[in-house]
């Protein structure tokens, strides 16, 4: 899919990832719609920054685990661009929580980063997809974890949020072909995200020295991997691991 006109919808695109896939999508032409839950001024920051690239940036708040604020969202992006082409599921939520502190691992908490991590984005695609379909063509790409394929991670909820995000992605590649691709990105250790500023000092340097290539992974790899998910028009249904060489599937 030629990239060049076509609105990105990028959730918790203010985010150490996000706001890279922001400028990957936005050096190939695509319009940026930045997705944020709380940051308000770093979000308008980012937005600001993609016009460089000569395309259209703007900013929305949404709270992706409420069904009213996901379809508000959607329909503001329309409104405000007239269409609807891509759909990067990138916001997310973790906590420390060792895997046999069961006690530590309340209900609250679990509930929070499931609502979040997976059915999030199961409301986003529910409703991107019809603007995309009848488009005639549109491209979903979600951001999972390592911790998916694996019990690691910062917590069970995490690990489980990501393996389900994983099985959505397959689920959804089934449900909205042929008109709509939907993949995955799933990276290890990534440097100057939240995510990772919420674990034990101890477990990135263990995470680290445990890849193969003996670094975190690379925040631009992973965007330029969305990218090119976003251009396939053959590849759906799949996750790609980027993590130094930790992982393999």
């Amino acid at each position: 899919m030629d990239l060049k006109g076509t609105v990105a919808v990028v959730t918790g695109g203010n985010g150490g990832l996000g706001q890279r896939i922001c400028h990957a999508l936005a050096a190939q032409g695509c319009h940026i719609a930045v997705v944020y839950a709380k940051s308000k001024d770093q979000a308008e920051g980012v937005a600001k920054d993609l016009q460089k690239y000569q395309v259209t940036a703007a900013t929305f708040a949404c709270d992706v685990t409420k069904r009213e604020d996901v379809q508000k969202l959607v329909d503001d992006v329309v409104k405000r661009f007239g269409r609807l082409d891509i759909l990067i599921n990138d916001a997310a939520y973790n906590k420390a929580i060792a895997f046999k502190d069961l006690d530590g691992l309340t209900y609250e908490e679990w509930t929070k980063i499931i609502d979040i991590n997976l059915t999030g984005p199961m409301l986003l695609c529910k409703a991107a997809a019809p603007i995309m379909k009848k488009g005639g063509k549109g491209r979903i790409v979600n951001i999972s974890s390592v911790a998916g394929l694996g019990p690691t991670g910062s917590s069970i909820a995490y690990a489980v949020s990501k393996a389900g995000l994983i099985h959505l992605t397959k689920c959804m590649a089934v449900a909205l072909a042929p008109e709509v691709l939907v993949n995955c990105v799933a990276p290890g250790l990534l440097e100057g995200t939240r995510a990772t500023a919420n674990l034990r000092p101890e477990a990135v340097e263990i995470n680290k020295k445990a890849s193969l290539l003996g670094v975190a992974a690379d925040k631009d790899d992973c965007a330029d991997q969305v990218v090119t998910m976003c251009k396939t028009n053959t590849t759906t249904g799949q996750t790609l691991v980027i993590d130094s060489g930790r992982t393999f599937h």
